[in-house]
């Protein structure tokens, strides 16, 4: 099933990957990754997803977390966060080919609910396991349809909801199930997440994102730690720099603009803390990654 999987997905895949190697499907929050040789560090903020490995390997690092995961293999992610990413193994022979679905928490929410009390696996928020069978070949009815246009307006919806039923049937239930329960730790830090992600660039007080979680602080912190591995001031700083990272980059910003449009009042401390992260400061950075950027092209 994995190896039919894995020829549908190459097959759309070859046929549609922007330069980034991205290809979108016309299925909400579905997209297939391809890429044909080993990537430079990425930096992103990753939304609640799961990606199906179907041939390469990756590397995927969270706080002080690193996973290391290939074909076969699934990664969970419930929960916004900052992720350094890099495809480890990969040719042009044998691109990296990973399919990746954005959790949709409507539908999991309805699908606990009609659920019951069925029992669910324990697991933490960020979990590489083998990719269940029933998963694998939900997955691969979702992409039959491709070959069928007619028939993604009227199937999609269904197959989408085949495929999150089987991911919370399997080993990811536990964690899954989370981000469906009203109030649940999940759900309460999320909301702080989202405040987090929108005022980036304002200073950070816990006082009053412990109140938008409904916990008092000492829970709030313990809590947000435990899910996003990040206390909620590293979370904020990474997110600033990878914000910065992305203006200076593909906005053409400037140091000092990106620097204080994200929310710095000094540019020693941005430039500072950019080293850490990123390996070295903003300057040097810029120029490496812009040099990839011609090599790649």
């Amino acid at each position: 099933m994995t190896q039919t999987l894995y020829e549908a997905a190459k097959r759309f895949a070859d046929m549609h990957a922007d330069a980034n190697g991205v290809a979108t499907t016309p299925f909400p929050g579905v997209v297939i990754l391809r890429e044909p040789l080993p990537t430079t560090l990425q930096y992103s903020i990753s939304k609640p997803m799961v990606a199906l490995v179907l041939q390469g390997c990756k590397r995927v690092t969270m706080g002080q977390d690193t996973f290391d995961f290939g074909a076969g293999q699934s990664l969970l992610i419930t929960t916004d966060v900052p992720t350094v990413s890099q495809i480890t193994t990969a040719s042009a022979a044998k691109p990296y080919y990973s399919l990746v679905l954005e959790l949709d928490r409507a539908l999991i929410e309805a699908l606990v609910s009609d659920m019951g009390n069925v029992a669910f696996p324990a697991g933490g928020p960020v979990r590489i396991d083998p990719t269940d069978v029933e998963v694998a070949d939900a997955a691969l009815r979702l992409l039959r349809l491709l070959d069928r246009p007619a028939s993604i307006p009227v199937l999609k919806d269904q197959h989408l909801r085949e495929l999150h039923f089987w991911l919370l049937s399997g080993r990811y239930g536990g964690a899954i199930r989370a981000l469906g329960i009203m109030d649940s730790h999940a759900q309460r830090i999320g909301r702080a997440v989202s405040v987090i992600r929108a005022d980036f660039a304002k200073p950070l007080r816990g006082e009053q994102l412990a109140e938008i979680a409904g916990m008092s602080i000492s829970a709030f912190h313990a809590h947000f730690r435990n899910i996003t591995s990040l206390t909620p001031l590293q979370f904020q700083k990474q997110l600033r720099l990878i914000e910065a990272r992305r203006a200076m980059l593909s906005g053409g910003a400037t140091i000092n603009t990106a620097a204080f449009d994200v929310g710095y009042e000094s540019v020693h401390q941005f430039t500072r803390e950019y080293g850490r992260l990123f390996g070295r400061p903003p300057a040097s950075d810029m120029k490496a990654a812009k040099q990839d950027q011609v090599t790649a092209a």
